[in-house]
């Protein structure tokens, strides 16, 4: 990865709209330049996803720490978390936690029904949740 697919990374963070034009004219390459540096980076996984942020109006967020018991690989358990429709991230971290996790909702209760269904996980042993009062763009 050189510095121009660091600038077309940075370009794309702050809107993934851009067209292969526009990224293009900002890092002085053709339209298909761009669009080969782009899929080469999706192949590579360093592009995962493209995605959308909302505003959901009253919207709530929570950060869950979960400890996996022993007995249980931390990736079974992260993968049935990933699959819960309100979980946005999946972190496997170090620490008295195993695995942090970004959780949104349209409301309070829907982010505490998802945080009952980790606790109720297969091989969840403790949780902490942390709730988002807001965050800082």
């Amino acid at each position: 990865m050189d510095e121009v697919d660091k600038k077309l990374l940075e370009l794309l963070k702050h809107d993934a709209r851009l067209s292969f034009v526009d990224l293009g004219s900002n890092v002085g390459l053709s339209e298909a330049a761009v669009r080969r540096r782009v899929k080469r980076l999706q192949e590579i996984n360093v592009i995962k996803r493209f995605t959308i942020d909302i505003e959901v109006g009253q919207a709530a967020s929570a950060l869950t720490l979960v400890a996996v018991a022993p007995s249980t690989p931390t990736s079974d358990v992260s993968a049935r978390i990933k699959a819960l429709p309100a979980v946005q991230r999946v972190y496997e971290i170090t620490g008295q936690y195993d695995i942090a996790v970004l959780i949104t909702g349209t409301n309070i209760a829907e982010v505490n029904a998802s945080i009952d269904q980790i606790r109720r996980a297969e091989g969840v042993a403790t949780t902490n949740t942390i709730i988002i009062l807001r965050e800082i763009s």
